[in-house]
This record gives C-alpha cells, structure tokens and sequence, in this order.
C-alpha cells in the first residue's frame, strides 16, 4: 500500500504535462494553398493585356485599320479585382507569419480574436472583387443587348480567356478563404489549456 501510495506522485509527474497545443497543420496548408490561388489571380489579371489591329471602317473600297487594346486598367471592376486579390494574397502571407510565430505575442488569446476578424474582413473583400470581375467577365463573353452593349470576347480571346483563369484562380481562393475563417473562428470556441501550478 505504501508502495503505491508513493507511485502515485510519481505517475502524476511523470505524465505528459499539458503545453502548448501543437500548430494547425491543416490551417497553415490552407493558407499556403489560399495564397497562392490568390497571388495567381492577381499576377494575371494585372498582367492581362490584348493589343489588336481591326478594321473600324470602310471607305469606298479601302478599310480604315485601327490598334486597340484590352488593359484590366480600362474598367473599374477589374481593378479593384486586382486590389483584393492583392491584399488578400497579403493578409494569408501576414497570418502564416503569425501562426508561426505570433505565439510570444499573445495576450489572454486576443491573437485568436483578431485573427478570427480579420479573416472575415478579408472573405468580404476577396468576395467583392469576384462578384464585380465576374460581371465584367459575363458582360464582355455576352454583352448586353438592352443597353446596346456589344461583346469583346470575340474580338479579344486572349484578354477575356486569361481574364477567366484569374476569376477561377480567385473563387478557388475565396473557398479557401472561407474555410479559413471558419477554422480560425471554431478555435474561438476551444477552451484555452490550463496551466498548471507548482505544487
């Protein structure tokens, strides 16, 4: 009995203590992975560009030729497509940083909060740009024929198919990002391990 009795400290101490919860593998992957659907969207959008020669009109027999160019900088909705791939492609870059090494920074788990915020904030943003592009996208593949806008698409292939890619690009990312958010929320609702006090 009392050899027992005295194994029992012993059993206890010799338990694995409770430390820090190890880092979300799974998380940091998707980050990776969301970071990079979002860096390509934006690099291909940004370098998106058709320059054509076309003819405008024609007198008697002679055709007038023109060179016109497709640039994501002539509309508005493209450009700001731009920007929120951007920033998001930098906010997945900020949190693996943080993930990593954010932990010496914590106060009483605020980083878990903040994270949570921020990863909404940027579902929002990433969310805007591809609803906007995808319109632009839809409106240039089809036109409009009530407001008598015409089509690009068959006359700038190589804008609107790259154009296409960053928008695939994106939305793979915007899921990503979704998940994320639900992720980093969920470990809001984990308790926060105990620590223990020397006895």
């Amino acid at each position: 009995m009392a050899l027992d009795n005295e194994a029992k400290p012993e059993a206890m101490h010799g338990s694995t203590p409770i430390s820090k919860a190890p880092r979300n593998q799974v998380l940091l992957a998707l980050r990776l992975v969301a970071f990079f659907a979002t860096a390509a969207a934006t690099v291909v959008m940004a370098l998106n560009k058709q320059t054509k020669t076309m003819v405008v009109a024609t007198i008697g027999s002679t055709p007038i030729k023109a060179t016109l160019s497709a640039k994501f900088q002539h509309t508005p909705a493209f450009v700001y497509f731009v920007i929120a791939n951007g920033m998001a492609s930098l906010h997945n870059l900020l949190m693996i940083v943080v993930e990593i090494w954010g932990d010496k920074f914590d106060y009483k788990g605020l980083r878990l909060v903040i994270i949570a915020i921020l990863d909404m904030m940027t579902v929002a943003l990433a969310s805007g740009g591809d609803g906007a592009a995808t319109f632009m996208a839809e409106l240039g593949k089809n036109g409009n024929s009530h407001a008598r806008w015409n089509k690009i698409c068959d006359k700038f292939g190589s804008f609107c198919d790259h154009g296409s890619g960053a928008i695939i690009s994106s939305f793979a990312g915007l899921l990503l990002l979704v998940i994320i958010t639900a992720m980093s929320i969920g470990r809001l609702a984990k308790p926060r391990p105990a620590t223990l006090s020397p006895v």
